[in-house]
């Protein structure tokens, strides 16, 4: 009988330093979200935890201080920034990808503009009112910004910028800088970086992990193929072709997919290139990628119609166009996130006998 008796009353005190345990965790959501936030492959952003506050610091210059409380002091240099916010306002369809993903639209109050958005819940939004048009870079309206009544703002800093009027509201601005990226994994662990603002830290992680699962599984499948095809893309637009850079991420979901694109010394995102250039680079390329917003049906002809010389290219003459019609795909405000689909999607272009016979491309398929 004694033993029973011990026996209980030791399952009953594990029980209780059980339930305090999630006690404390529930208490300090701040110090359980920091234990599961590592940053892996995201270089313009890093993450550490002070107490009860995150320092996460921004490029090289700027650092911010969240904490779930206004009372919590913060170290000097930081600016701080009570979480969860759940109001802002995206710059760019990148930034619109990671709440989207995330579940999130209620924290989206305003965006830039709606072209070439697909999404059919942030259109319905801004039909009636619950988001706001703030207006383009370099031409916002800061009367629409207050009247979105942002906590913060996420920004995307280029060269139009426009940010100062902004500025002078006193709204916080927190630079996004997932655009930077060389990595298509390192593109999407930005979700990791709304989910700190928005309190959805956890699911952040969780779903970047199936995304980095199934990219790097699919990866490893396509570095042993035998053969490596080549690929080029962009198309000309007002005399220019506007390439992809060598280093790009774009040009990495290639290698990753077991081909290899055209261009490899170029750092940069891309680039304009002349025809006569881009030829020289591309005339014997097997594939051909090309992402617009034709409305209606795109094909060859239409292809040749935008530039005769077109089809002096071998994919254009082999029919092994890879296409995209941002009219009719939610590539910009969703692909960011998508990495292991983008691979997917050109997997099954390059090498068919890596997925299922009865795989239905998301973004990209061979133009017909």
């Amino acid at each position: 009988m004694k033993k029973l008796l011990t026996l209980v009353t030791i399952a009953v005190m594990l029980c209780a330093c059980k339930q305090s345990g999630n006690s404390t965790q529930d208490n300090n959501p701040t110090s359980d979200s920091l234990a599961t936030m590592t940053i892996k492959y995201a270089t313009g952003f890093t993450v550490r935890d002070s107490g009860d506050v995150r320092l996460v610091e921004v490029g090289k210059k700027d650092r911010f201080a969240l904490v779930h409380s206004a009372d919590v002091a913060v170290p000097a240099g930081y600016t701080r920034v009570k979480v969860p916010i759940e109001r802002t306002i995206c710059m760019t369809a990148l930034q619109l990808s990671n709440f989207t993903i995330l579940d999130a639209h209620d924290v989206v109050k305003g965006i830039t503009g709606t072209k070439n958005l697909y999404d059919q819940d942030i259109l319905a939004r801004v039909k009636d009112g619950r988001i706001v048009k703030i207006g383009m870079e370099g031409e916002f309206d800061t009367e629409l910004v207050l009247a979105a009544n942002p906590d913060v703002i996420f920004i995307s800093p280029s060269k139009r910028g426009g940010y100062d009027a902004i500025k002078e509201t006193g709204i916080t601005l927190i630079p996004h800088l997932g655009y930077k990226e060389l990595d298509p994994l390192g593109q999407a662990e930005w979700i990791k970086f709304v989910g700190m603002f928005i309190g959805k830290e956890r699911e952040a992680a969780a779903i970047f992990a199936g995304i980095e699962q199934r990219y790097n599984a699919l990866k490893a499948k396509a570095a042993n193929v035998k053969t490596r095809p080549t690929v080029t893309s962009g198309e000309m637009h007002y005399g220019n072709w506007h390439a992809v850079g060598g280093k790009n991420y774009l040009a990495q979901i290639f290698r990753d997919a077991g081909a290899d694109y055209v261009i490899t010394d170029d750092e940069t995102s891309g680039e304009d290139l002349e025809f006569e250039k881009m030829y020289a680079l591309s005339a014997n390329a097997d594939y051909w990628r090309i992402l617009n917003s034709y409305p209606g049906e795109f094909s060859y002809d239409a292809l040749k119609a935008s530039e005769p010389r077109n089809e002096m290219l071998k994919a254009f003459k082999e029919k092994k166009v890879i296409y995209c019609n941002m009219k009719q795909t939610p590539y910009y405000e969703i692909a960011p996130v998508k990495p292991d689909v983008l691979l997917k999607d050109f997997v099954a272009i390059f090498h068919p006998e890596l997925v299922e016979p009865d795989y239905r491309p998301t973004f990209y398929r061979l133009l017909r």
